[in-house]
């Protein structure tokens, strides 16, 4: 996501800054973004005497099945792989499919290359249901360690993920200090329903939310205006094991950076710390469309409907960090981009999960509020959600950065 990310932005004329230097002293407008490893902070600085940020954020990681450092096994006459499963993703959901391996080398100079390989090579085999003869009933038991193993070859006993990823990221293996790689749904994303409403693929939770701020940052860097803020687009990384690592949301990567861009264009960290009161976040994460065959599961006061608008989340015990305030600067984006919304509560008897959106608040002291795009089968190996809510959202986030 983050080389996607990069990429575009470099289109749209944003400049590529080293993450280990000072920013530039500047006074004028400027468009710039910064990477590590799987996280990236952009921002556009319409004029060097902007008051406040306008902060997006999303995170970049989901659930899923991350390959061990030294994953190659053996069970009857199949070579196997060993997982270690990374979040929460629905188990039963990566069965029976087509798995490609994907990640990256870590080069002896420090560099990473990505990798993917060319075609499927692994899957993961759902027991027959002749072994099985409950299975209907009681549903799929996966032990988590003994039911995890992909079989991805019969007898080549020689084979490495190490000597694989080498080659398919196109360096030499004697030059991989290490590897680091996924199984991931070799099925693209595809438009679908018989209306083509919908769009079905993997981790749309939560790259779909990042490619809606990326595509919003790009479209709205030009803005001029006098009262705009300086936008700034942040995707971190881990948020799906707590977001508590040096490219998590709990990390200092994007109070730094916020530091760093004031620090560009003269500003003292007096007048930098009286900047964040005055900013606002827009926090987005996808949300739980309500499910046809499960309606009991929400509230149905705020039970958000696939292709009816972008949700506005909210708890009250803080799992989201929406507020009666910080809500305004959402709804105010929807009314300018012409766009419905829609409410999500938790049931009571269903608690919520989290988002970066507290943690952003609490380190920044950043008005938050959590907004996300209703899909189903979250946490699953291929997700659903409707194709105008993702149309919508970088819409919303555009008319947020302009505020």
């Amino acid at each position: 996501m983050v080389a996607t990310a990069a990429q575009r932005l470099l289109a749209a004329g944003f400049t590529w800054f080293d993450a280990l230097s000072s920013l530039p002293a500047t006074q004028q407008p400027v468009k710039g973004f910064v990477t590590r490893d799987g996280a990236l902070v952009a921002f556009a600085v319409p004029h060097a005497s902007a008051s406040h940020f306008r902060v997006v954020g999303a995170h970049t990681d989901s659930p899923g099945l991350h390959l061990k450092p030294n994953p190659e096994g053996v069970a009857a006459n199949f070579g196997t792989l060993e997982v270690e499963i990374y979040g929460s993703p629905l188990l039963n959901s990566w069965l029976d499919r087509d798995l490609n391996i994907a990640g990256y080398v870590v080069h002896r100079d420090g560099t990473q290359r990505l990798f993917m390989s060319p075609s499927p090579v692994a899957r993961l085999a759902q027991l027959a249901i002749h072994l099985d003869r409950g299975v209907n009933e009681n549903g799929v038991v996966l032990d988590k360690h003994a039911h995890l193993r992909p079989v991805w070859h019969t007898g080549a006993a020689d084979l490495s993920v190490r000597e694989l990823a080498a080659k398919w990221a196109g360096v030499a293996e004697r030059d991989v200090v290490a590897v680091h790689a996924q199984l991931v749904d070799h099925e693209p994303a595809r438009v679908i329903g018989v209306d083509q409403s919908m769009v079905a693929g993997g981790r749309l939770d939560n790259q779909l939310s990042c490619w809606a701020a990326i595509e919003a940052v790009c479209s709205t860097s030009r803005t001029t205006a006098s009262d705009a803020g300086i936008g700034v687009v942040a995707l971190f990384d881990h948020e799906e094991v707590g977001s508590e690592s040096t490219t998590g949301a709990a990390g200092p990567l994007l109070e730094h950076m916020l530091e760093r861009i004031a620090h560009s264009i003269g500003r003292s960290r007096n007048d930098y710390l009286a900047m964040l009161p005055g900013s606002s976040c827009l926090s987005c994460d996808n949300a739980h469309a309500v499910h046809p065959n499960y309606p009991e599961r929400h509230d149905p006061k705020h039970a958000p409907f696939i292709n009816r608008g972008v949700a506005l989340k909210s708890n009250s015990n803080q799992r989201y960090a929406t507020s009666a305030s910080s809500a305004v600067a959402f709804l105010s984006a929807c009314a300018a981009a012409k766009v419905n919304h829609q409410l999500f509560v938790s049931r009571n008897s269903m608690p919520c999960g989290s988002t970066i959106g507290p943690i952003t608040a609490t380190r920044l002291g950043i008005d938050t509020v959590d907004v996300g795009v209703p899909q189903l089968s979250m946490h699953s190996a291929r997700e659903v959600c409707g194709v105008r809510d993702a149309l919508d959202l970088p819409r919303i986030v555009g008319e947020f950065l302009r505020g």
